[in-house]
């Protein structure tokens, strides 16, 4: 179904993503950042908090480092200013680039277990589909916050996956 080369170009697809995000919501100032929009997760913040919280918690499931500190909800909170959400997001996007570029096709295969605080028990998944969850649910998310972004008048970047640059 994925193959490592899928996981790389999603992986460097995501940070080019997270980087243009980072770089255009720098025209907001704090109190704009945490303006209720009406967003599932509220604010810009609470979401951009969300999405690197949950990548957080899925690159830890796959490479066997250490989870989010805190849970769901705490993770909407976690880094309370932009420099430290731009910080987290910086080290996680190279987490999952690092991970994906140190794959082999086999380690795809298979099944994940893990338990899911979000249901409350043990849940077994095929791993590609878990891995295709990472990459669906930044997205996902993102396609949240750049519809806030629009709506606070900022102009955002093509999103495009053709239009990635190629690595140097």
């Amino acid at each position: 179904m994925i193959d490592r080369g899928y996981c790389v170009t999603m992986a460097r697809y995501n940070a080019w993503q997270n980087t243009q995000m980072t770089d255009t919501l720098k025209a907001l100032d704090e109190k704009a950042l945490h303006q209720d929009r009406g967003a599932f997760f509220g604010s810009i913040m609470a979401t951009l908090n969300h999405l690197v919280w949950g990548d957080h918690l899925w690159i830890s499931r796959f490479d066997g480092g250490d989870p989010p500190a805190v849970g769901p909800k705490e993770g909407l909170v976690q880094h309370p200013t932009f420099a430290s959400w731009s910080a987290a997001r910086f080290k996680t996007d190279g987490r999952i680039l690092q991970w994906a570029q140190m794959l082999n096709n086999i380690d795809l295969k298979g099944d994940l277990t893990w338990f899911s605080g979000a249901v409350g028990k043990e849940l077994t998944k095929p791993k590609e589909i878990c891995v295709m969850q990472l990459f669906n649910h930044q997205t996902h998310h993102r396609g949240q916050i750049h519809a806030m972004m629009t709506a606070a008048g900022l102009k955002t970047s093509d999103t495009d996956l053709p239009f990635m640059p190629e690595p140097e």
